[in-house]
């Protein structure tokens, strides 16, 4: 993947930097680590200059999150209540309350969380959802996007500019950063199951009683 996404942006430079990274936000698979660094790389060795790939990398992100806005938006906080509702909430053990509960403290704490996860790697694109569903201002995810956005994308571009033809040694490292960054998530998120479960175990034997 790494020679295919080297080859497309020397062979559509600006605009491929733009296509690149709105795809590496709607699938995070696709590293944007590998863009960025080697367009850093790029303004050492062609007339690409280090404002114009972070502007692009800038316009590429708002693609990427606005289409996954648009896909957390479509599976509104009412969606979920119906499908919650049904067997799949059974299922899960969830009521519809409980998207209620995670809808309001979106609204009131978790709009930070927008610019706090653009600067971390798998996150950074999945955060876009759940600001649609909780139906987030636009405005201010917008805003909030580009703020993140653009500290991603200068650092790692300053890095790639900096390192020069060892750009691929800065791609180790924040691939190192990004397995860092998914154990850490993965503990965090069986922390969270195991304490909802436990909490509903806890509401289930106190309503008994």
């Amino acid at each position: 993947m790494t020679n295919w996404i080297i080859n497309f942006m020397d062979q559509f430079g600006y605009l491929g930097i733009t296509f690149l990274i709105a795809l590496e936000n709607v699938f995070p698979p696709i590293p944007s680590e590998v863009i960025l660094t080697f367009g850093g790389f790029m303004t050492t060795r062609t007339t690409l200059t280090v404002p114009g790939v972070v502007f692009f990398a800038t316009i590429g992100s708002l693609l990427g999150a606005a289409i996954l806005y648009g896909a957390g938006n479509i599976l509104s906080m009412e969606r979920m209540e119906k499908i919650l509702d049904g067997k799949i909430g059974k299922v899960l053990h969830l009521k519809k309350e409980d998207i209620g509960k995670a809808y309001d403290w979106f609204n009131t704490k978790g709009k930070v969380t927008v610019l706090i996860c653009r600067c971390i790697p798998i996150v950074r694109s999945l955060i876009s959802i759940p600001a649609g569903m909780s139906g987030m201002n636009f405005g201010i995810f917008f805003l909030f996007t580009i703020i993140g956005s653009l500290v991603w994308n200068t650092v790692l571009v300053l890095l790639g500019k900096a390192a020069s033809d060892s750009w691929e040694k800065i791609v180790e490292k924040t691939d190192t950063f990004t397995h860092i960054t998914i154990i850490v998530l993965g503990v965090l998120f069986v922390a969270f199951v195991f304490w909802f479960y436990k909490k509903k175990k806890k509401e289930k034997d106190s309503n008994k009683n």
